[in-house]
């Protein structure tokens, strides 16, 4: 395991070596001053020598990764060119605002994708089977923004049952400190607590259900192939010899041993909520790194664009991590793969 271990963290500590190298040299790709992109600060500013002197941007270039990796460790992450606020303050916000999104859907998406995938598998080509199967593909082949129109239109403009944006009435006046607004409701004092709750909640369905619509089909469909080829392998069929009902085969045998294949996806799986959550912030005017990144774009706001791609491509370098080392720790096969 130590073996592994240490290959797991060389590999990961490698990436993010050319990651930290890739978001450096935006600072050059980007038009204008590089020390402003880098930093926020303008050229005009009383600062701006100061702050040149302390980046070392007379010094060569591998002086000057050298001080930006520095400054990256510490938290000054410059400010950003829009609002003036600093990056790194306004950066792990917007990032708990997504995970909170991300981690919602990603649970909805389990709950009913890896049930629905075992069940189609143990009716296998039968009508049960073939529903499920067209109900995968079909949720799997609607635009993501399509699909939230379509919902906005019909729960939230037509019926009224749902909010259309935003995460809570601003009217409780909870003030944002995480950024995941459940957890804020819990730290504030405010006297309405369980009915900002409520109304938080509210504001959650529409955007995890959509969000959930696409890894959902397509953990279903893996764990239906997966529980299928495993009910073909020749262990199950002795368990089954030796006495065992259908419902213990599966639960013992098959489900456990597909749940290995299905694993090693779940990193794509993470991959694709993230990249969603771009279209769906967006929509649904969740200030989460999706829509902060967006934002960033139409205001050339550099160093926030710097900001959001490091975060969103250093998550899922640490969310694979966090898999593989489950995967080698749970699946001793897998270490000497």
């Amino acid at each position: 395991m130590i073996r592994y271990l240490s290959s797991r963290l060389f590999v990961f500590i490698i990436a993010f070596f050319l990651l930290t190298v890739f978001t450096f040299s935006l600072n050059f790709f980007f038009p204008g001053d590089a020390l402003t992109n880098m930093t926020g600060v303008r050229t005009f500013s009383d600062y701006y020598p100061i702050l040149s002197e302390a980046r070392g941007t007379d010094k060569n270039i591998a002086l000057q990764y050298i001080n930006y990796m520095q400054h990256l460790l510490s938290g000054n992450w410059g400010a950003s060119l829009s609002s003036g606020d600093y990056v790194f303050k306004q950066a792990y916000q917007h990032l708990f605002a997504s995970l909170e999104l991300i981690i919602g859907a990603l649970i909805l998406a389990v709950i009913i994708g890896v049930p629905s995938g075992v069940l189609a598998a143990t009716q296998f080509r039968g009508p049960i089977d073939k529903s499920v199967i067209s109900l995968a593909m079909a949720g799997y082949s609607i635009p993501v923004f399509w699909l939230a129109q379509l919902l906005i239109l019909f729960f939230a403009v037509k019926l009224d049952w749902l909010p259309i944006t935003g995460q809570i009435n601003p009217l409780y006046g909870i003030a944002p400190k995480s950024g995941a607004i459940l957890f804020d409701i819990a730290l504030s004092d405010s006297d309405y607590k369980a009915a900002a709750f409520q109304d938080a909640l509210n504001h959650l369905i529409l955007p995890v259900i959509i969000l959930s619509i696409m890894p959902m089909m397509l953990l279903l469909r893996l764990m239906r192939n997966a529980t299928q080829e495993m009910l073909q392998k020749p262990y199950v069929k002795a368990a089954r010899a030796r006495g065992l009902n259908e419902f213990q085969v599966l639960l013992k045998h098959a489900v456990p041993n597909a749940t290995q294949s299905v694993l090693q996806q779940v990193p794509l799986i993470f991959s694709l909520l993230l990249s969603n959550s771009i279209v769906i912030e967006s929509i649904f005017n969740w200030p989460g790194i999706g829509n902060w990144l967006v934002r960033a774009i139409f205001e050339r706001d550099f160093p926030v664009i710097q900001a959001c791609v490091l975060i969103i491509a250093f998550t899922i370098l640490l969310f694979n991590l966090i898999v593989d080392l489950y995967r080698g720790w749970r699946f001793p096969i897998v270490r000497h793969e």
